[in-house]
């Protein structure tokens, strides 16, 4: 009987409590308000969209760019800003683009605004962007336009090669996607970290990069393709001109004698008008190559393939 005793008396204060209405009540009351708030918490956690610290960065024209929310309806007014969004996991943010933007394939589907003629403000208003990207000073009178609406205006100019994964981190900044972000500047400077450790050593190129087919506008050191032709071991036969993208003479190509030529044009026939001087290293080599444009002309995450593909083919003017 003793051993019996002990459990009887915790069952009748058990029947106590329960029979204690007020206390009863009190206790469900607080049950009830534990549960709602846990559920609610659950709720937040898997429902509602994590905290965006206000993001600010700065453009490379130096102006501040600051986000209290991050950019969720997106123009994009250069192809290979269109490239870098989607590169960062900011594709579906974008709601238009510049006539051009091919890549990826989704791009190619989204409104068009404009083209390098000129852009539709009324199109770009239309579509209620939070952000605008532009590439240097291109349509910078129509953009006042839109900078005094307060449309938020980011604003790239590259010349190097480093100068893409930063433009990856700012914009990741701004869209809440820094973590595939720093993904794909990860994978980009692994992979440029590799061309440069394959190439910095071998026996110089002498090269002379034509823009186009017809005309003989070539670059300068100031160039992101000047970069990449030295990355690959090479050496630009204009790279100390004055301006970014000058026009040169024949003649002065064939003084230079370039032991190759590197062409960004969309076809072939550029070639043949090279015949006419078979004398040239180049020509008599048979060492004329084409750079697919949208890998070298665009400063896009693509600029290592043109980089890799330009790296070959210096690699057959040091085989003669």
């Amino acid at each position: 009987m003793n051993n019996i005793n002990p459990t009887f008396s915790r069952i009748m204060k058990v029947k106590a409590y329960l029979y204690d209405k007020p206390l009863l009540c009190r206790h469900l009351r607080w049950e009830k308000t534990a549960a709602w708030l846990f559920i609610s918490a659950i709720f937040y956690l898997l429902f509602s969209p994590l905290v965006y610290a206000a993001c600010e960065v700065t453009d490379d024209m130096g102006n501040k760019v600051r986000l209290n929310q991050p950019a969720q309806r997106i123009i994009s007014l250069a192809p290979d800003i269109t490239e870098i969004l989607f590169a960062v996991g900011a594709g579906q943010q974008v709601v238009g683009v510049i006539s051009g933007s091919d890549y990826p394939e989704a791009a190619r589907h989204l409104p068009e605004v404009g083209s390098y003629s000129g852009i539709d403000l009324e199109r770009i208003i239309s579509l209620h962007p939070d952000l605008i990207v532009t590439w240097s000073n291109t349509f910078a009178r129509q953009l006042m336009a839109l900078k005094k609406m307060h449309l938020p205006v980011y604003t790239t100019e590259p010349r190097h090669l480093e100068d893409v994964p930063h433009t990856m981190i700012n914009l990741g900044c701004l869209t809440d996607r820094t973590t595939s972000a720093n993904k794909a500047v990860k994978q980009y400077n692994a992979r440029l970290k590799a061309i440069r450790e394959r190439y910095h050593a071998k026996k110089p190129v002498t090269v002379f990069y034509q823009i186009g087919s017809y005309s003989l506008i070539t670059i300068n050191k100031d160039s992101w393709i000047n970069q990449v032709i030295t990355l690959c071991g090479g050496r630009n036969i204009f790279a100390d001109s004055r301006t970014l993208a000058p026009e040169v003479g024949w003649e002065a190509v064939v003084t230079a004698n370039p032991d190759v030529i590197v062409s960004s044009a969309t076809s072939e026939d550029w070639k043949s008008r090279w015949a006419n001087w078979p004398e040239m290293a180049a020509v008599k080599n048979h060492l004329l190559f084409t750079v697919n444009p949208d890998w070298i002309d665009r400063a896009g995450p693509r600029l290592l393939d043109g980089a890799a593909q330009l790296c070959e083919y210096l690699e057959s003017g040091r085989k003669i």
